[in-house]
């Protein structure tokens, strides 16, 4: 048999206080909880902060910025304004006049419309020059120098290329487009309409027979014609 071992009465009577408080405790301990839990479900924002308060404040920090950047979107970006329909047209059947991708059209075509609405050039003279000159040849150079779809001659007119660009800027067909729309209009202005103006463009002022605007404004008739049997 095993020896029996017998508490003093003061030893049980503190033991079965202190289980007394434990059992409290831990009723207490559960009671929080379940409110915690019933606080975070209704989200209490004075427990959230409490909880808040527990995290050392770089870790909030942290946290906080991860929330922000997972509930933020970020900005689109502004697109390029739509072709109209005639220009639309226009690209169709220099796509399959030239056999030229019309995802390569697009930004040509684009930057056409916007100069001839800033310059108040009809975008159409834009693109029939660029058929007349290049035939859409992007890296298109001639034996005096002239370079790109719309052959412009670098020495001058570099004072038109954007600020950030260098001479190849030239080479790059939005670029180009816009630089070469500029001396276009200035061509017009300077002389006084658009059929001097495309002789001086074109370097053949002297030229009596006209043969370069002539060939000019007749590219464009056909992309006007080619845009209205589209429409049709």
């Amino acid at each position: 048999m095993f020896p029996t071992t017998v508490l003093p009465p003061a030893f049980l009577r503190v033991s079965f206080a202190f289980l007394a408080l434990l059992r409290k405790f831990l009723m207490v301990v559960g009671l929080v909880f379940l409110m915690g839990l019933v606080g975070l479900q209704a989200g209490h924002s004075g427990l959230i902060e409490g909880l808040k308060s527990l995290i050392p404040a770089s870790e909030a920090a942290d946290a906080a910025e991860e929330e922000d950047e997972g509930e933020s979107v970020a900005p689109a970006e502004p697109s390029a304004p739509a072709l109209t329909p005639k220009m639309r047209g226009a690209l169709d059947y220099v796509s399959k006049r030239y056999r030229v991708s019309t995802e390569a059209l697009e930004p040509i075509f684009a930057t056409a419309q916007a100069a001839g609405k800033e310059l108040r050039i009809d975008p159409l003279l834009i693109i029939a020059v660029i058929g007349v000159e290049s035939g859409f040849n992007p890296f298109s150079q001639s034996v005096i120098g002239a370079k790109g779809l719309m052959q412009v001659v670098p020495r001058y007119h570099m004072d038109k290329l954007p600020d950030e660009a260098d001479h190849l800027g030239f080479l790059d067909p939005v670029i180009n487009v816009r630089v070469g729309a500029k001396v276009l209009h200035e061509s017009i202005r300077r002389s006084g309409g658009v059929e001097n103006g495309l002789q001086q463009f074109g370097g053949a002022v002297n030229d009596p027979d006209r043969r370069y605007s002539s060939k000019v404004l007749a590219e464009k008739q056909r992309l006007e014609q080619a845009t209205q049997r589209l429409r049709a």
